[in-house]
C-alpha cells in the first residue's frame, strides 16, 4: 500500500508536518510495511510561508520596509539561492495584522512595503518571485508596490502622488522611465483564489473595503478611484484590467501585479503543489489522505482539500479527509467527491481541550481508517 499524506494545517492546533507524523503513526499500526509519502500543503493563506520554506529549502531574508501607514518595520521573505526563487507574503509588509483596529483605513494605507520586499528580492538575484496576497490592509490598486519598483503616479499637474487608496482618483499618468532594471527579466506568480473584478459591486472596494476600515462613503470614493485607475492603465498600457478574474484581489493588487510586473494569477494550492512536486508523489499511490481544521463550504472553493481532490480525480486515486470538524451535510459531502470523511473529535469538551488532543485523536482516526481498509480489502 502507498499512502500520500497531503494536508493543510489544523489552525492553532497542528502544523501540516505534525498532521503527517500523526497519520503515519496510525497507518503504520495496521500497515507496518506501507509506503508513506508526506507532502504537507497550503492554499496561500496563513501558514503557507512555513510550507514553502520546507520545499524550497529557503532562508528567511530580513528587510526594513514601510508598513501600511509608512512606518518603518522589520519584515522579511523567503529566498532559495539554489533555485533562484523568492516567496513573499504581502501580509508581512502590508497586512492588516500590522495595524490596530483603530488604524485600519484603506483610504490611507499603502502596499509600498510589499514592493520594497520585491525590490530587495530582485537585487538578491531572484529569477522567480511568488507572491501571496492574502490579508492585505490596502486598496491602492498596487500603486504602493509599483512605486517601490520605480513607477511614479502623477496627477493632472504632473506632481507625484502618494501611493494610497485615496489618490487613485487623482492619477492621470504613470511614469515608467525609472522602473527596476530586473523587473522585466523575472517571472512573477501570484497566489490568488478570488475572482473579483477590480471595481463595481463585486470589486475590491465594495467587497473588501469595509473590512479594511472603509466607511460607506469611502467605498464609493475608492470604487470610483479604481475605475479611474483602470482607465489610465487602459490608455497607457492597452490593458483592460476589469476583464481579469482576480484583478480586485487584495485591494486591486491582482490588477497591479499583472500590469506592473507581468505576473500571472493562479490558485495558491496549485502553486504550492507545484513546489512540492505533488503530481510526481502520486505515482502508484493507493490513497491520498488530506485534512484541515474545519471542513465546510469554503473548503470547496480554492482550499487545499479541493485542490487535492481535483488532482486525485484526474488520476482516479481515492481521497480520505480527516478533519478537526465537519460542517457539511451528507448531500454536500457527496458533491466533494471525497471517498472517506471523518471528524477526529471523539469526546465532548472545550475547543481548547480538543486542540490539545488533536495529535492523538488524529492518530486514532488514522488507525480506524486503516483498519477499515484492511477489513474491506480483497
Amino acid at each position: 500500500m502507498k499512502f500520500v499524506i497531503a494536508p493543510d494545517k489544523y489552525k492553532g492546533s497542528l502544523t501540516g508536518q505534525q498532521f503527517c507524523e500523526s497519520v503515519e503513526l496510525g497507518l503504520k499500526r495496521v500497515f507496518p510495511k506501507a509506503e508513506i509519502v508526506k507532502k504537507p500543503l497550503a492554499d496561500g493563506g496563513d501558514g503557507t510561508i512555513e510550507v514553502v520554506k520546507h520545499y524550497l529549502r529557503a532562508e528567511t531574508v530580513s528587510v526594513t520596509v514601510q508598513d501600511p501607514l509608512f512606518r518603518k518595520i522589520e519584515s522579511g521573505y523567503l529566498f532559495s539561492k539554489e533555485k533562484g526563487i523568492a516567496f513573499i507574503e504581502m501580509s508581512e509588509a502590508s497586512g492588516y495584522k500590522l495595524l490596530s483596529k483603530e488604524e485600519l483605513n484603506c483610504m490611507q494605507t499603502t502596499s509600498l512595503g510589499t514592493g520594497q520586499l520585491i525590490a530587495h528580492a530582485l537585487d538578491q538575484g531572484a529569477k522567480e518571485i511568488i507572491l501571496g496576497i492574502g490579508g492585505s490592509a490596502t486598496n491602492d490598486g498596487g500603486m504602493g508596490m509599483a512605486t517601490a519598483l520605480g513607477y511614479q503616479f502623477l496627477d493632472e499637474n504632473g506632481e507625484v502622488l502618494s501611493p494610497i487608496g485615496k489618490n487613485l482618483s487623482k492619477v492621470t499618468e504613470i511614469n515608467t522611465k525609472n522602473i527596476h532594471s530586473k523587473l522585466m527579466h523575472t517571472t512573477f506568480k501570484v497566489a490568488c483564489d478570488v475572482k473579483n473584478p477590480l471595481y463595481g459591486k463585486q470589486g475590491a472596494a465594495y467587497v473588501y473595503g469595509p473590512q479594511k476600515g472603509a466607511s460607506p462613503e469611502d467605498v464609493i470614493v475608492l470604487d470610483e478611484g479604481l475605475q479611474n485607475f483602470a482607465q489610465v492603465i487602459q490608455k497607457q498600457f492597452g490593458r483592460d484590467v476589469q476583464s481579469i478574474p482576480g484583478a480586485g484581489a487584495a485591494g486591486g493588487m491582482g490588477a497591479g501585479a499583472v500590469v506592473f510586473m507581468g505576473a500571472s494569477l493562479t490558485s495558491g494550492i496549485d502553486l504550492v503543489m507545484e513546489m512540492a512536486n505533488f503530481e510526481e508523489a502520486l505515482i502508484d499511490a493507493d490513497w491520498i489522505i488530506t485534512g484541515e481544521g474545519r471542513l465546510d463550504n469554503q473548503t470547496l472553493s480554492g482550499k487545499t482539500i479541493a485542490g487535492v481532490q481535483k488532482v486525485a480525480k484526474e488520476r482516479n486515486i481515492p481521497v480520505a479527509a480527516l478533519c478537526g470538524s465537519v460542517a457539511l451535510s451528507m448531500e454536500e459531502l457527496e458533491v466533494t467527491g471525497l471517498h472517506y470523511v471523518t471528524s477526529i473529535l471523539n469526546q465532548v469538551g472545550s475547543l481548547e481541550t480538543a486542540k490539545r488532543a488533536s495529535f492523538k485523536n488524529l492518530e486514532m482516526a488514522s488507525y480506524n481508517f486503516a483498519n477499515l481498509l484492511k477489513t474491506t480489502s480483497p
